[in-house]
């Protein structure tokens, strides 16, 4: 039976789990190519890519952030950061709209990891080695946010919606966060979506890319979670460094579709027989520095969350690192893009030439929330007397 992201992934062999971070960045980048000749029949408002996630499961990266006594890679660890980031940039670099997805999908296990009891680590584990997706889900619906509800009988109501809801339809494990009653703060959880699947409204994603992401609007009112759902304590989500210091993941993805970027202005002007052209020559310098200068700021973060103690003090400095990371790469992701343009002209805009999808897909990648307040923060954090 062909294998899909719903059936069971190998789980990675445990005798070799000293070396098991590492054969889960190259079983990432085996899957470059493979991703990046399918992006475009991928490339469908409000499609899934799910073809993908199956070279996901086959390859076991979809467990890969387990513990390896959980059958996974240990690619979770604080020390296999830095390999948990290339992996995230090679599937980055094969495709954006899966990068965002299974950037979503780490994100939603480390958290499990990190704040869930360890009867729901094993729990959910076992969920991934069986195929099951996850992802978060935290942007509120302006009008109609998601409240959690005490129930008489123990367990908790859902009311209200979310927006971007990424993999909304596809994901069976979500991890949302909702409101407490009364201003008592934001309770995370996991909703079993097989069972309990959201209404959703598709007609909310109409981007300009990273369309097949499935992005929706997903309403769970009407929906009930039970106390062994609730992951960790109120407002553990945005527990520091957790929260801001995985902007360093989504930007390895980020990174990951700027090196798209770069190859295929090198695959065109070969091409064309444009590559004696001094003009030419001198921007792809200039890209080849931008990439290597984001490789360095992953590597800078990765070296960062490693800190000697839990103390405030470490938690503020690995958090102004990554603001400094998202930063640098969202700045070179846009300067990328805009010497690729020169380069390629307007022949490589066109369709079906795939600069033309990775153009969008970086561009609305790109716009994570509040890049000038993260800025900001980094000045305040130097100015009050810290430093790297």
């Amino acid at each position: 039976m062909a294998l899909t992201f719903f059936d069971a992934p190998n789980c990675w062999p445990a005798t070799t789990a000293t070396a098991l971070p590492t054969a889960a960045v190259a079983a990432a980048e085996s899957l470059v190519h493979k991703l990046l000749a399918v992006a475009a029949s991928t490339d469908v408002e409000g499609g899934f890519p799910t073809r993908e996630f199956s070279w996901l499961g086959e390859t076991g990266l979809l467990t890969a952030v387990l513990p390896a006594a959980q059958g996974g890679a240990g690619l979770g660890e604080p020390v296999a950061l830095g390999l948990l980031l290339e992996a995230l940039r090679h599937i980055g670099r094969g495709n954006l709209a899966v990068g965002r997805l299974f950037e979503g999908h780490v994100n939603a296990l480390l958290l499990i990891a990190e704040f869930g009891s360890p009867a729901q680590q094993l729990r959910y584990a076992a969920d991934a080695r069986a195929g099951h997706l996850f992802g978060v889900w935290n942007t509120e619906d302006p009008a109609h946010g998601v409240q959690l509800g005490a129930r008489a009988d123990g367990g908790f109501a859902l009311k209200g919606a979310k927006t971007f809801a990424s993999g909304a339809g596809y994901l069976t494990r979500p991890l949302l966060t909702a409101a407490l009653p009364d201003g008592g703060g934001w309770q995370m959880l996991v909703l079993p979506a097989d069972a309990q699947p959201p209404t959703l409204d598709r007609s909310f994603w109409r981007p300009l890319g990273m369309r097949a992401t499935a992005s929706f609007r997903a309403d769970l009112t009407g929906l009930e979670v039970g106390a062994d759902d609730l992951i960790g304590s109120p407002n553990s989500y945005y527990r520091q460094p957790q929260f801001g210091g995985g902007a360093v993941r989504f930007a390895a993805v980020q990174l990951g579709g700027a090196e798209a970027v770069y190859d295929e202005t090198r695959r065109f002007l070969r091409a064309l027989g444009r590559t004696d052209d001094p003009y030419q020559r001198q921007r792809l310098g200039q890209m080849a520095l931008l990439l290597e200068t984001g490789r360095h700021w992953l590597r800078g973060a990765a070296a960062h969350a490693v800190q000697p103690d839990k103390s405030a003090a470490s938690a503020e400095t690995v958090v102004a690192y990554a603001n400094l990371t998202r930063t640098a790469i969202e700045q070179i992701g846009l300067e990328m893009l805009r010497l690729a343009e020169r380069c390629v002209g307007a022949r490589g805009l066109l369709q079906p030439e795939p600069f033309e999808r990775m153009h969008r897909d970086l561009t609305h990648y790109l716009r994570q929330p509040a890049p000038d307040a993260v800025l900001a923060d980094v000045g305040r954090f130097v100015l009050d007397g810290g430093s790297f």
